[in-house]
C-alpha cells in the first residue's frame, strides 16, 4: 500500500495492527518476519567465481590460442600443446584473481555498523537492530537517528528530517502527523511519513512502520537500479575490437602460408605446423594478464588517494573524461558551515581575514555570541571548538556554537546560568527560531541600563527578510534605539555585502520579558524584537580544490559544478575556484529549455545552482550528446540514475547512500574533488601503459610474423619453432610488458587535452610503428639467419632464435617513453623492467647454454663472437625508435 499518507493516524495502525503504546505481539514480530523477510536491501547476486572464471577464456585472443594448442595436439606436438595451454590456463587465473579480489574489496567497504532503533513490542520499549523491523512496529526518533525503515508518523514534535538523499533538497524537512490529501503525490510532499536512509535532524517523533527492506522506497530505487545493464567502457570495446582484428589477421596469415606452401609442394604437417606458430606470433598471449594487472596496480594505488574503483576498465575511463560534474557541498567545499563574519553596531569581525579573536568584546557582539549559543538545540562533541566531527545536531548550530566557543562562550555553562523556559521551534513558515530563558537579573551586556526589573529574556534568530520586518529597535552601546531608515539602510547594506559573497546571513535578536504570557506562542513573542546584529556563514572551499581544477583546465578537462545551492553562493564559490565565467542556470531555467537549447548551454555554462537530481540526469545526457565523456557525482538515491549514465559515476563514500555506491564506478573514501582528478591522472597513466604494452608486444611480434612469411621466399626451413616463439613472447609479454604497466607517468600527462574516445587504439602512430619497425627488424634478423644457414652453419636457427629474444629486451626500453628518450627519463627511473630485462637475459641464455634446456628448445650453444654479434643486431629496433622519438621532438 502506498497511499498511507492519505489515511489518519489512527487507521493507519489499525490497518497494521499496531496497538498504541503497545506496539506488535512477538509472535506478530515473527509471523511478519516469516512472510517479508528481514529489513534489509538484498543485493543482485554478482558473478559466481566460476562466471569470472569462464569469462577468462572466452576472449577472442585465448580462443585462437586454444585452436593452436588443439591442432599441436592433434598433429602430436605435445609440448608446444602443453606449453600454450600453460600460458592461457596461467593468464586466466591472473584475471581471476584481480577481478575477485576487487570484488571483495568493495564488500569491505560496505560492512558498516549496523544501526539500533527503540521499538515498543507487547507494551515494553527496547533497542533492537534494525533487520528485525517489521510492518507495524512503534518506533520511536530523534534528533541524530537514521530513519531504519519507511514510516507514517503518528506523532511529531517539531521533528525535522534530511531528505536530500531522494529529493536533493539540502534544506531539512518539518514533519506532522496529519493525513494529506492527493494522489500520488511525489515523496517530497508527503509531510507526515518519513523514508528508510533519511536523518533525523531536529525535535522527536512517534511513527509505525509500513514498509521494510526492498518494500522500501529505497529498496525499490535499488531494485530498478540493479536491473539497468552496465554499457561496456572505451577499453572493452576496444580491446574487444582488437581481439577481433588479430583473430582475423591469424586466419589471414595462416590462408597465406597454406597457399604458398602447396604450390611448393609442402607436407600438410609441416604447413599446420607453421600456421600455429604464426598464430601463436600474431597474438600478444600477455594483454589480458597485462591489462587486468595494469588496472588491478591502478585501482590500488588509488585506494591509496581515497578511491575504491568498482570496475577495473572504469581507471582507463577517467583518462578519457573531458568534463567532471562535481557537486559543490562536500566535493568542492569542506561540507562544514564555517561563521566567518560577525556585524554588531559598532563593530564588524571579518574572521577569514582576522581569524584571531580580539581580547575585547565589544557588550553588544557579546550578546550576539550568548544569542546565539542560547538559541541552539546544537550540541557540540567536546570542549574543544575545532574537534566538532560527533557533534550533534543542525550544521548552521553546530558552526554557530563553534565560534561561540572560539570566544570563550561554552553552551553548558550559559545553560546553567540562563535556563532555557520554552522554545518556539523553526518552521519554514516564520523561518525563525526563538528561545526564553531566565536573565537571573545579570548585570550583563549593559542591560542593566534600562532591564534589571525583567526576570526574562527571549533570543530569536532566523532568515533577514522575515526578522527584519519584527524588529522595532537596535541595540547599540548597551542602549536602545530606534530601527530607523538609517539604522535599517545600514544594516541591509551589512546583509547585501556578506550575501553578494555567498554567504549565507542569520540576524540575531532579543526582547526582556517582564512576564511570561499565558500561551507562549510566535505571535506573542517575536514582536517589537530588538536587533542584535548579524552572522555570516559559508561552506568553506577545500585547501586543495583550487589546485585540482587548474589541473583540470591544463589537461584539457572542463569542470562543472552542479548544486542545489543558492546561485549566488555557487557563483562565488565557482569564481573562486576559477570555473565560472560568470553564467550560471538554475533548475527552473533548465525546465524552460529544449533539448537542443540544453546541447547548447552546456558547451559554455559551467554552474548549474538550485538543480534537482532529475536534472542531473538531463545535463549528463546533453554533454554525452555532444560528444563528451561525463564524469558525474552524487551521494542520493536519486542521484543513482545520473551515476548509472554518466561514462564514469562517482559515488560518495562519506555522505553517499548505498544506492549511489552501487550505480557508480568509482566511490570518494574522503568526497574529496582532488581524488577524482588523481584518478583522472592515474586513468591517463594505465592507458598510455597498456597502448606502450600493445605497441611493444604487436612490434616484436611483427617481427616474429615477418620473418616466419618471409623465409619460405628464401626457400629456407621453419627459422623459429611454435615452443621457441611461445618462449619469447612469454618472456616479452610476460616479464617484460609487466614492468612496462607499472611505468611512472610522463611529464606531460596533465598538460595535454584527452584523447577522443572513439580513438582507434593503433591510433597515433602505433599502428605505423608496429608495421615498419617490425617489418625492419623482421629484415634484420631474417638477413642474419640466411647468413648463416646459406653457410650451413648448424646454429642459425639459434642466432634467430636468441636475437629476437634480445630485441624485445632493447626495444622495452626505448618504448618506455613515447616522447622522450631514455636516456632523459632515466634507466632507473622504473626499476621493475630493469629487473625484468636482467632476468629475462639469464633466462634467455640458460635456453641456449643449459643441456636439457637445449633438448627441450632445440637450440645450440653460441661462441662468445656469435653472442655479441647478436646483442649488437638486437639493437636495431631501439634505435629506430629513438630516431623517430628524436625527429618528433625537434618537429615539435
Amino acid at each position: 500500500m502506498s497511499n498511507w499518507y492519505q489515511i489518519d493516524a489512527a487507521q493507519v495502525s489499525q490497518r497494521l495492527g499496531t496497538i498504541d503504546f503497545y506496539g506488535l505481539s512477538y509472535e506478530e514480530v515473527n509471523r511478519h518476519l516469516e512472510q517479508v523477510g528481514a529489513n534489509e536491501l538484498t543485493e543482485r547476486p554478482g558473478k559466481t567465481s566460476w562466471q569470472i572464471l569462464w569469462e577468462q577464456f572466452t576472449a577472442t585472443t585465448v580462443l585462437v590460442l586454444i585452436a593452436a594448442a588443439v591442432i599441436s595436439g592433434v598433429l602430436g606436438d605435445y609440448k608446444d600443446t602443453i606449453a600454450i595451454l600453460a600460458i592461457v590456463v596461467f593468464n586466466a587465473l591472473l584475471g581471476f584473481n584481480q577481478e575477485y579480489r576487487a570484488g571483495m574489496a568493495f564488500a569491505a567497504l560496505k560492512k558498516l555498523a549496523v544501526p539500533t532503533v527503540r521499538v515498543c513490542r507487547q507494551g515494553h520499549w527496547e533497542e533492537i537492530i534494525a533487520r528485525k523491523l517489521v510492518p507495524g512496529d512503534l518506533i520511536l526518533l530523534e534528533a541524530g537517528d537514521l530513519v531504519p525503515a519507511d514510516c507514517r508518523l503518528l506523532e511529531s514534535i517539531h521533528l525535522r528530517v534530511q531528505e536530500s538523499a531522494f529529493t536533493g533538497e539540502s534544506e531539512s524537512v518539518e514533519k506532522n502527523s496529519q493525513p494529506i490529501k492527493g494522489a500520488d503525490l511525489p515523496l517530497g510532499d508527503r509531510h507526515n511519513m518519513i523514508y528508510m536512509g533519511t536523518v533525523i535532524t531536529y525535535g522527536r517523533g512517534r511513527a509505525v512502520v509500513t514498509e521494510t527492506g526492498m518494500n522500501t522506497e529505497l529498496g525499490k530505487i535499488a531494485h530498478a537500479m540493479q536491473t539497468v545493464e552496465q554499457e561496456s567502457t572505451p577499453l572493452q570495446r576496444r580491446l574487444d575490437q582488437l581481439g577481433r582484428r588479430l583473430a582475423i589477421a591469424s586466419l589471414g596469415l595462416v590462408a597465406i602460408i597454406l597457399v604458398l606452401g602447396w604450390l611448393r609442394g609442402e607436407t600438410i604437417n609441416v604447413l599446420i605446423l607453421t600456421a600455429v606458430s604464426l598464430a601463436v606470433a600474431v597474438i600478444p598471449e600477455g594483454l589480458p594478464a597485462v591489462v587486468t594487472i595494469a588496472l588491478a596496480i591502478g585501482s590500488r594505488r588509488m585506494l591509496k588517494r581515497h578511491a575504491l574503483i568498482r570496475k577495473l576498465p572504469a581507471v582507463e575511463t577517467l583518462g578519457s573524461v573531458t568534463t567532471i560534474c562535481s557537486d559543490k557541498t562536500g566535493t568542492l567545499t569542506e561540507n562544514r558551515m564555517t561563521v566567518v563574519a560577525l556585524d554588531v553596531a559598532g563593530q564588524h569581525i571579518d574572521l577569514r581575514t582576522n581569524p584571531h579573536q580580539p581580547t575585547h568584546l565589544e557588550p553588544a557582539l557579546d550578546l550576539l555570541l550568548t544569542g546565539i549559543t542560547l538559541c541552539n538545540n546544537a550540541m557540540l562533541s567536546s570542549g574543544d571548538p575545532d574537534d566538532a566531527t560527533n557533534s550533534l545536531g543542525d550544521p548552521t548550530e553546530i558552526a554557530l556554537l563553534v565560534v561561540a566557543a572560539h570566544f570563550g562562550l561554552q553552551k553548558a555553562q550559559l545553560e546553567q546560568d540562563f535556563p532555557r523556559i520554552a522554545e518556539i521551534p523553526f518552521d519554514s513558515d516564520r523561518k525563525c527560531m526563538s528561545t526564553i530563558h531566565e536573565s537571573g537579573n545579570r548585570d550583563l551586556w549593559g542591560l542593566t541600563a534600562i532591564d534589571t526589573q525583567y526576570p526574562y529574556i527571549a533570543f530569536t534568530k532566523g532568515a533577514f527578510t522575515i526578522l527584519i520586518e519584527l524588529c522595532s529597535q537596535v541595540w547599540v552601546n548597551g542602549q536602545t534605539q530606534l530601527l530607523d531608515a538609517t539604522w535599517r539602510k545600514r544594516i541591509e547594506t551589512a546583509h547585501h555585502q556578506l550575501a553578494e559573497t555567498g554567504t549565507r546571513v542569520l540576524i540575531v535578536a532579543f526582547r526582556s520579558l517582564e512576564r511570561l504570557p499565558e500561551t507562549i506562542s510566535a505571535a506573542e513573542i517575536e514582536q517589537n524584537l530588538i536587533f542584535i546584529g548579524v552572522v555570516g556563514m559559508i561552506d568553506p572551499i577545500r585547501s586543495e580544490a583550487k589546485m585540482a581544477v587548474q589541473t583540470c583546465q591544463q589537461a584539457g578537462i572542463r569542470p562543472v559544478m552542479i548544486t542545489g545551492d543558492h546561485p549566488l553562493t555557487a557563483k562565488h564559490i565557482a569564481e573562486e575556484l576559477g570555473i565560472s565565467n560568470g553564467q550560471v542556470i538554475t533548475g527552473q531555467q533548465l525546465n524552460q529549455l529544449t533539448l537542443s537549447e540544453l546541447e547548447s548551454c552546456v558547451e559554455s555554462v559551467s554552474v548549474y545552482a538550485r538543480v534537482s537530481p532529475q536534472q542531473k540526469l538531463k545535463i549528463v545526457e546533453a554533454l554525452q550528446d555532444r560528444g563528451h565523456i561525463v564524469s558525474m557525482t552524487g551521494d542520493g538515491v536519486n542521484d543513482a540514475p545520473a551515476l548509472k549514465k554518466a561514462d564514469i559515476g562517482v559515488a560518495m563514500g562519506i555522505t553517499g547512500t548505498d544506492v549511489a555506491k552501487e550505480a557508480a564506478d568509482m566511490v570518494l573514501l574522503d568526497d574529496n574533488f582532488a581524488t577524482i582528478v588523481a584518478a583522472v591522472e592515474e586513468g591517463r597513466v594505465i592507458y598510455d601503459n597498456i597502448r606502450k604494452f600493445l605497441k611493444y608486444s604487436m612490434t616484436g611480434n611483427a617481427s616474429g610474423v615477418w620473418i616466419m612469411l618471409l623465409a619460405p621466399l628464401l626457400a629456407m626451413p621453419l627459422p623459429l619453432l611454435p615452443l621457441q616463439i611461445l618462449w619469447i613472447n612469454l618472456l616479452a609479454d610476460g616479464l617484460l610488458a609487466l614492468a612496462l604497466s607499472v611505468e611512472p607517468a610522463e611529464r606531460n600527462t596533465m598538460q595535454r587535452p584527452p584523447y577522443r574516445p572513439n580513438e582507434n587504439i593503433f591510433g597515433r602512430g602505433v599502428g605505423r610503428d608496429i608495421i615498419w619497425v617490425g617489418l625492419l627488424m623482421g629484415l634484420v634478423l631474417l638477413l642474419l639467419g640466411y647468413e648463416y644457414w646459406s653457410t650451413a652453419q648448424a646454429n642459425w636457427q639459434t642466432m634467430v632464435f636468441i636475437t629476437l629474444a634480445f630485441s624485445r629486451m632493447s626495444l622495452a626500453l626505448a618504448m618506455r617513453s613515447n616522447l622522450d628518450s631514455l636516456f632523459r627519463i632515466g634507466i632507473g627511473s622504473n626499476k621493475p623492467i630493469l629487473g625484468a630485462v636482467a632476468l629475462t637475459f639469464v633466462l634467455q641464455l640458460a635456453v641456449v647454454y643449459i643441456p636439457w634446456l637445449q633438448s627441450f628448445f632445440q637450440t645450440q650453444p653460441l661462441s662468445i663472437k656469435d653472442l655479441v654479434l647478436s646483442l649488437t643486431i638486437s639493437t636495431v629496433g631501439f634505435w629506430a625508435i629513438e630516431l623517430e622519438k628524436w625527429l618528433i621532438r625537434r618537429s615539435a
